[in-house]
């Protein structure tokens, strides 16, 4: 039974209707268009955009970025171009951005007179040409150094004889020492480095030199060596670098200072450490090369004060076995080289700090100590990027 007010009740509490075309039509902000879906990333645009990057260091420095600088973020770009003129599918799908013909393939003689003629390096003139390879990234034997580099008779030698007279005589007395090699940058004019157990001087530093090979630009400069049985070489000054980093050469540097003088522009950044675990933890103990590397502003010795109740010190005490002290290095690059050159041997391990958390050790790494001093100074000088560790030879050898 139902009571005529009923029908009124329930019309009133009716929903009301929307007319929905009438919403869209009226929508003029676009309150309602729904957002466009973020458009997927292709491997053919992140090509592109890294070449632009090329394209636009190019057009700013107006020169072609080298990958033999100490500039990393130029020598990043340096080595992409070096990998995109390599790849002929790259090369052709980047051809509508190259701006400045960074892509176009040098003309290939089609003579021995075109070859002679093209020859602007001055490559085939003389035994500083094709006679002096020491510039090629070839392998070598440490123990033979003079198979590969083209040495002579020094000229003039009795003026640098007494030289080495007198550096043999400091180095008795204790006025100068024997460190590892610090890396390129300290090959200046005037230094003393031992190759294969023979003293050399650096007597010139010739000027810097620019070479366009294979659509970049590379730098060098060549040097005057003198070594201390009579003979020198006009080696390239990377090419020294190259040599002494292979055969653990030393540098000669005078008793409580580094071989390079630090400048007043320089800022000192920290130090780059080496540590060794004192853990009797059996898994921990029993492992061979085993070191953690790592970058410290204040001393190493506050860093590590704590050692014991730190995950990341392996929970014990550790030895220090060097300390560098760095200059105008950022800690992020320095972290980020030494993770990517060692990341093979990085120690996987788990530790449990002392309110039961777990922590990994990223810093720990399984590879000998002599490697580790080779790295460290490669990454001060900026020769890194171009070296990989191989575990399996334990060694640092040039990237493909």
């Amino acid at each position: 039974m139902t009571t005529p007010g009923n029908d009124e009740a329930g019309a009133s509490l009716a929903e009301p209707q929307v007319d929905m075309q009438w919403l869209i039509d009226s929508d003029a902000e676009g309150l309602l268009d729904l957002p466009e879906k973020p458009k997927k990333v292709t491997s053919s645009d992140r090509l592109e955009r890294a070449f632009l990057e090329i394209v636009e260091f190019r057009r700013t420095q107006n020169r072609i970025p080298s990958s033999t600088t100490r500039e990393i973020a130029e020598r990043k770009l340096g080595a992409r171009l070096d990998g995109i003129l390599a790849d002929e599918e790259k090369t052709t799908a980047l051809k509508h951005l190259d701006d400045f013909g960074l892509l176009e393939a040098s003309e290939v003689p089609v003579s021995i007179d075109d070859l002679l003629g093209s020859d602007d390096s001055d490559l085939l003139g003389d035994d500083s040409g094709l006679l002096d390879v020491s510039d090629l990234p070839q392998r070598r034997a440490p123990e033979a150094p003079d198979s590969i580099e083209k040495r002579k008779k020094a000229e003039g030698f009795e003026a640098f004889e007494s030289l080495f007279k007198a550096k043999h005589i400091e180095l008795a007395d204790g006025t100068y020492r024997l460190i590892p090699f610090p890396g390129i940058r300290s090959i200046e004019a005037g230094n003393f480095f031992v190759l294969n157990g023979v003293m050399l001087f650096v007597a010139e530093v010739g000027e810097t030199t620019f070479t366009v090979l294979r659509g970049k630009q590379e730098q060098k400069q060549r040097l005057r060596v003198i070594f201390e049985n009579g003979t020198e070489s006009s080696m390239y000054r990377q090419s020294l670098s190259i040599r002494l980093h292979e055969a653990d050469g030393q540098a000669l540097a005078r008793a409580g200072h580094d071989l390079t003088e630090v400048g007043d522009v320089d800022k000192e950044s920290g130090h780059i450490y080496v540590l060794r675990s004192l853990s009797d933890d059996p898994q921990i103990a029993a492992m061979q090369d085993l070191y953690k590397i790592g970058f410290s502003r204040s001393s190493v010795e506050q860093r590590i004060a704590n050692a014991a109740n730190a995950p990341t010190y392996l929970m014990a005490q550790v030895d220090i076995i060097a300390d560098y002290r760095t200059y105008n290095l950022k800690p992020s690059a320095l972290e980020h080289l030494l993770h990517r050159v060692f990341s093979e041997v990085r120690l996987d391990i788990t530790q449990i700090d002392t309110k039961g958390r777990n922590y990994d050790p990223s810093e720990w790494f399984v590879v000998p100590l002599k490697v580790i001093n080779q790295a460290i100074n490669m990454i001060m000088s900026g020769e890194i990027v171009d070296y990989e560790y191989r575990a399996t030879a334990q060694q640092l050898v040039e990237r493909d």
